[in-house]
């Protein structure tokens, strides 16, 4: 990097980057950094659809209880990779982060194929989700300091949803992988982790293209770089052209080297106390919610309806689109609608249609069609609602400390919701009794439910509003 200019400057860097106009650019954002998130879509697909598969004596032999630890044990290591690379992203940049955390993410991804007991497959999941951990801090700090303030919600929406993009193509590629008379039994899992791997590598390659971000560079000196950036960024988008006029909004910068853990946290968790409270929460359920669902629906598909597990990929694909089409179609609302509003509807209706969902369960009024029918439509809401709770986290807090107040609510949500949740829900579908599945299903609506009213209560309004408005610097005079 160039040297660092510690001088006080003004700056209307931020202003100049919201009032870009969508562009191919913007697009190129979108899809670099979208792109890991369907990648690991399709690798955490495989890994739920597969878990039918690996209780057969002919490839690990595994039980409920043992594929839920599997599944709690990258969600350890998403936890540790977060807080790792979180506090890295901060201080050493966005764009170096996003290209070491997908290479640790498909390190993992690859060794995952070459599992050969519990201990080896959990061991390579703690490494993959390390680097999917640390994914989070960089990329979602990076989106929102690229992306114009007016469309920065459906956008982060979109992005986190790909996810399930990723998820579609790997529940139907378990039709082939999964097919005995394609691959052996113990082979074809294999086949689809390492294919995920390789994918990835074409993800390393576009986000060559994308930028340090300029606003993460004025605040540590680089006043020239990030000048140029935006210059460039400017004439991507303009062809040349004469930016559109807008208001003169200016910022005044006293750079610094670094902010010391002990000011981040104090900020954290003093002065923005009532926004960690809110973060929390939201992670916190929505972490409960998906990873007891999402790491256990093959063993509900298998144990309680019969289905084959060579043919639980197929019942995926309809739970992944409805998860999908969540925040593409309801994106544009948080930037229209509110924060507040949307994110307290979409919680809220999860938590109904949960609690619906295993009413019905409990009572055997559904076929294995109609369970995945009602988690189609409870995650067409939950999904938008999980990626709000990012959005959230990515943009109530000063840039300074962006990507790690991103990785500590991840961590501390993931924990406290999501790493016992796998295991949890094992070890009810191990009892083959549903009215134990129904008290997890009513948990899980309990804590969503809670989320809805926090969030009405203490929501930040953020939308069509600079990340710079929403909290302003640290560094800012």
């Amino acid at each position: 990097m160039t040297e660092r200019d510690l001088q006080p400057f003004t700056t209307d860097i931020p202003a100049r980057l919201d009032r870009l106009p969508w562009s191919r650019f913007h697009w190129l954002v979108v899809l670099a950094l979208g792109a890991s998130w369907a990648i690991d879509g399709l690798e955490v697909t495989l890994k739920g659809a597969v878990s039918g598969v690996l209780q057969d004596p002919a490839t690990l032999g595994l039980t409920s209880t043992q594929i839920g630890l599997a599944a709690s044990a990258y969600l350890l290591g998403a936890v540790v990779g977060a807080l790792f690379c979180g506090r890295l992203t901060d201080r050493y940049g966005r764009a170096r982060l996003f290209f070491v955390t997908m290479a640790i993410y498909l390190t993992g991804t690859l060794l995952t194929a070459f599992s050969w007991d519990l201990v080896s497959l959990a061991a390579f999941r703690v490494i993959t989700g390390f680097g999917i951990g640390g994914e989070y801090a960089a990329i979602n700090s990076a989106i929102d300091e690229l992306i114009p303030a007016r469309v920065r919600g459906r956008v982060n929406l979109v992005i986190n949803g790909s996810f399930w993009l990723g998820a579609v193509a790997g529940s139907g590629a378990t039709v082939v992988l999964l097919d005995p008379q394609v691959f052996a039994l113990d082979v074809g899992w294999r086949v689809g982790f390492g294919i995920g791997a390789a994918l990835g590598f074409a993800v390393l390659f576009a986000r060559r293209f994308i930028p340090e971000s300029p606003r993460w560079l004025a605040i540590h000196g680089y006043r020239a770089r990030a000048e140029c950036v935006v210059a460039a960024i400017e004439a991507r988008v303009l062809g040349g052209q004469q930016p559109t006029a807008g208001p003169a909004e200016t910022l005044t910068i006293r750079p610094r080297l670094h902010t010391g853990l002990r000011v981040v946290l104090e900020t954290m968790f003093r002065r923005y106390r009532r926004r960690s409270i809110l973060c929390f929460v939201l992670i916190t359920s929505q972490a409960f919610l998906y990873n007891a669902i999402f790491f256990t629906y093959a063993l509900v598909l298998t144990r309680f309806y019969g289905v084959p597990a060579a043919e639980t990929g197929l019942y995926l694909l309809p739970f992944a689109l409805g998860n999908f089409l969540g925040p593409l179609l309801l994106g544009r609302l948080f930037d229209t609608l509110g924060r507040r509003t949307m994110i307290s509807v979409t919680y809220a209706a999860s938590a109904a249609l949960l609690l619906v969902t295993g009413a019905l369960f409990l009572h055997g009024s559904l076929s294995a069609l109609g369970q995945t029918a009602m988690w189609s439509l409870i995650f067409f809401f939950a999904s938008a609602a999980a990626s709000a709770a990012y959005l959230t986290a990515s943009e109530v807090f000063p840039l300074e400390l962006r990507a790690l107040a991103i990785a500590v609510f991840y961590a501390l949500g993931t924990a406290a919701g999501g790493v016992a949740a796998p295991w949890l829900f094992g070890a009810l579908i191990g009892t083959g009794e549903r009215i134990a599945v129904f008290w997890g299903y009513a948990l899980g609506a309990a804590l969503m439910l809670i989320a809805a009213g926090v969030e009405w209560r203490m929501g930040v309004d953020a939308e069509r509003v600079s990340l710079e408005g929403v909290a302003l610097p640290l560094s800012a005079v």
